[in-house]
């Protein structure tokens, strides 16, 4: 940020509105309400009487519409944490008002969207941060940490996979709402390329499994995708969750010349000739509140932010080119 859009933020504390009163929102919410620097006066969500129980909670007024809230000049900063497909728009509407953004992956489900709204913020000089604090966890943190000892990387997998039985019918099921399974989980691309860099090719199957044909929800979802990188390495990214996947997972593995790396869980091992030896890993605790306060300090500082809008955009292009891999049966070249 600069000087120049400073002054159009109002004396802090900051005035925040909140899209969403979901997992992440109630996250965000408590960490807006413990910062001085920050004050939330208004909350849109999806449903009424839910939104009124969360403005209670923490002290906000209820919107009946995030178009109204976007607008408000009550309002410096808009906060987005609702369904995927609604990023793009709410983002928009928000910018073209002059607030600042924060939103959560993905910035859109539309890479064009995407594109202009990154342009859009330059041109307001508005501040458009797009959440990835998966950066910021402990295994992910800690992989980094211990990659020169194993020596050139050539693999990499990394599988999450979550049975659920019943399968909710929640809007994270939903192919519209939540959007093609490596766009709305762009955390699980985004970690590969925050690692190795830039991505040559992306092939991809993908397979929903729903009860009625008819029904907008699906049952279960199933994405293997495989990634070469210019650099070489060859990667496996495995996301599936609902009814019919028996057994959970949650590994990331890293296959080099003198060694790998075995992230199960929250646990870490590095394998070498010489033995099997643990990984210090952090805590994934705490992680929306540590995003939102350096957002806060960049807008109040300047200070520096762990992620570009422009990166998270790369990794929404890869996963659009997983998208029309397995829509078209093909191998794409990024």
């Amino acid at each position: 940020m600069t000087d120049a859009s400073l002054k159009s933020l109002s004396a802090l504390p900051l005035r925040v509105g909140l899209v969403g009163t979901g997992y992440a929102a109630r996250l965000r919410a408590e960490t807006l309400k413990a910062d001085p620097r920050t004050f939330l006066v208004a909350v849109a969500g999806h449903t009424p009487e839910k939104t009124q129980v969360f403005c209670q909670t923490y002290g906000a007024t209820m919107i009946e519409s995030w178009k109204t809230l976007v607008t408000s000049p009550s309002v410096d900063l808009v906060v987005i944490c609702t369904v995927n497909r609604d990023h793009g728009a709410i983002a928009r509407a928000a910018l073209e008002a002059r607030k600042h953004v924060i939103v959560e992956y993905p910035l859109a489900l539309d890479v064009a969207e995407a594109e202009a709204l990154i342009a859009l913020a330059q041109c307001q000089n508005c501040l458009l941060h797009v959440e990835h604090i998966e950066l910021l966890g402990g295994v992910h943190q800690a992989l980094k940490a211990s990659l020169p000892q194993i020596g050139a990387v050539f693999y990499a997998r990394y599988a999450t996979i979550k049975p659920e039985l019943p399968a909710p019918q929640r809007w994270n099921y939903h192919q519209e709402l939540f959007g093609f399974p490596l766009m709305g989980a762009l955390s699980r691309l985004h970690r590969l390329i925050d690692l190795f860099g830039t991505v040559s090719t992306v092939n991809c199957q993908t397979r929903y499994q729903k009860r009625e044909p008819t029904n907008p929800y699906y049952i279960a979802c199933l994405c293997n995708t495989q990634l070469c990188f210019n650099n070489g390495i060859l990667a496996e990214v495995t996301y599936g969750k609902g009814e019919t996947l028996w057994q959970a997972e949650r590994k990331f593995e890293v296959h080099g010349e003198k060694g790998a790396l075995i992230l199960d869980g929250d646990q870490g091992t590095l394998v070498q000739a010489g033995g099997r030896y643990p990984i210090e890993v952090g805590s994934r605790r705490g992680l929306f509140a540590k995003d939102t306060a350096m957002v806060l300090d960049h807008l109040t500082t300047d200070s520096p932010l762990y992620i570009t809008p422009a990166e998270s955009l790369y990794t929404l292009k890869v996963a659009d080119a997983a998208r029309r891999s397995a829509e078209e049966g093909r191998t794409i070249q990024v």
